[in-house]
């Protein structure tokens, strides 16, 4: 079984895209120099041929009626800087006989005559590729008239010599800038990749458990924006964790006490039993036993739920009437206080906030709940809007807890001496969860009517 590739290293990545961008700028500039080279070659032989050319025509003079030739040494001297290449040349009478000229037996197609400038033109000599030019003298006095033809030739190797000299002068610098510009770029990029060596570091040296935010000073811009996100991810995962490990803590705290008392009330149903006494007694305290473990059970699920739902949920619009009227439609009170009066209270306008509806059936059911278990009949839910605040409230008729019972109401396990093991304290702390979860507050206290607990949201404005 062949092992995965290893993934590319981000410094390979960039050092191969600088490399890729100093090859194509190399390909771009050589292109440019070559192009620029060979103007500049094709200038300077040109020349020379227009100069040879014009010697030769300089030479010319009218003898007898008829033209003739006194080839200049400067013609050949200006030639000879291409001792490589070879030379042709000819002058042609206006009938265009051969006056005289060097392989003048080969033909060379020269283009029809325009005006009386030089003109130049590409063909082969002797199978070479060649580079000519065409220069005419006209001719008029009294025994001799009429124009007189030069052309001269030279083949290309000068000038494709000294285009390759000018690559690779040009080539050789270009080549050792791009190994000194890879060379920088290489210390740039292991400097720039420190810190996140550094930080590599820091992960690898921290304890499984440690979820603490990463240090963002002294980091790079670009990488505080990473350490930042995955500051906050950190941050949702350790509510997550710690959200975990108070489930467990509570429920292994919680549960030892009915399981305790549930054995003792089974031990005691047993021996009444066997003593011929009914099981009555035993009986009903393992059923009220049973039902405050099953309450204390929902409870902790319930609260682990809300606490997950409310760092994953999306936010949506929410009307706190349509909570507070399914709270109504269940009907779940009528199982835990049959005989009291439950009342509903929302007005016409919608009560919007932005939450997670399940949260907040959750929040009001745990509101309702510990009103009917320790508030007095009539109970009213309602919701509304108060000093620019969604509120979604419980009303019952009773006085309510002492002041100093009412700060600490909302921290996990919190009883009041009534409740004893009627409640297991975590009500109004799944309650106080969810209102700081979505940017609110829990307000208790009393009113005219009663005792009033409030789940108290910002209101979303923009809700449609």
């Amino acid at each position: 079984m062949t092992e995965p590739a290893l993934p590319r290293s981000l410094a390979s990545r960039v050092l191969a895209t600088v490399f890729a961008i100093l090859v194509m700028g190399g390909l771009l500039v050589m292109v440019s120099i070559w192009w620029n080279g060979r103007q500049a070659t094709r200038q300077a032989y040109d020349r020379i041929l227009v100069g040879a050319a014009n010697d030769i025509a300089e030479s010319i003079r009218i003898q007898a009626g008829a033209p003739l030739v006194d080839l200049p040494v400067s013609a050949f001297q200006l030639l000879a800087q291409a001792p490589d290449d070879r030379v042709f040349y000819v002058v042609t009478g206006p009938g265009g006989d051969v006056i005289t000229g060097l392989n003048e037996d080969l033909h060379i197609p020269t283009p029809p005559r325009e005006g009386t400038g030089p003109r130049f033109f590409d063909a082969d000599l002797q199978g070479e590729p060649a580079r000519f030019v065409q220069v005419v003298r006209p001719f008029v006095e009294r025994d001799f008239s009429g124009p007189v033809e030069i052309v001269v030739g030279q083949t290309l190797r000068a000038r494709t010599t000294m285009l390759n000299e000018l690559m690779i002068d040009a080539a050789w610098p270009m080549a050792l800038a791009g190994l000194v510009v890879m060379l920088i770029a290489w210390v740039v990029l292991r400097n720039a990749l420190r810190p996140l060596k550094a930080l590599t570091a820091d992960l690898a040296r921290r304890d499984p458990y440690d979820l603490t935010p990463m240090n963002t000073d002294d980091v790079p811009r670009e990488l505080q924006v990473m350490l930042s996100a995955m500051n906050r991810f950190m941050g949702r995962l350790n509510g997550q964790v710690e959200a975990m490990r108070n489930l467990i803590s509570d429920t292994a705290h919680q549960l030892r006490t009915p399981v305790a008392a549930i054995i003792v009330q089974s031990e005691n149903a047993m021996q009444e039993a066997r003593g011929g006494q009914g099981p009555g007694r035993a009986l009903d305290k393992l059923l009220a036993r049973s039902k405050s473990l099953s309450t204390l059970l929902d409870q902790l699920l319930s609260r682990a739920l809300v606490v997950h739902r409310t760092d994953s949920a999306a936010r949506v619009p929410v009307d706190l009437r349509e909570v507070a009227l399914e709270i109504m439609e269940r009907d779940d009170h009528a199982l835990i206080a049959p005989d009291c009066d439950l009342r509903l209270d929302i007005g016409e306008a919608p009560v919007m906030v932005r939450a997670d509806a399940f949260s907040l059936g959750e929040a009001a059911r745990n509101l309702l709940n510990n009103a009917l278990s320790h508030g007095q009949s009539p109970v009213t839910i309602g919701a509304s809007h108060a000093a620019g605040e969604a509120r979604l409230w419980v009303r019952d008729s009773g006085p309510g807890p002492a002041p100093e019972i009412t700060v600490r109401l909302g921290d996990r396990f919190n009883r009041t001496s009534q409740s004893r093991e009627q409640s297991a304290g975590i009500g109004l702390s799944i309650v106080h969860a969810v209102a700081v979860a979505f940017g609110g507050r829990v307000a208790m206290g009393r009113e005219q009517d009663g005792f009033c607990a409030a789940l108290v949201l910002p209101v979303a404005e923009d809700a449609e």
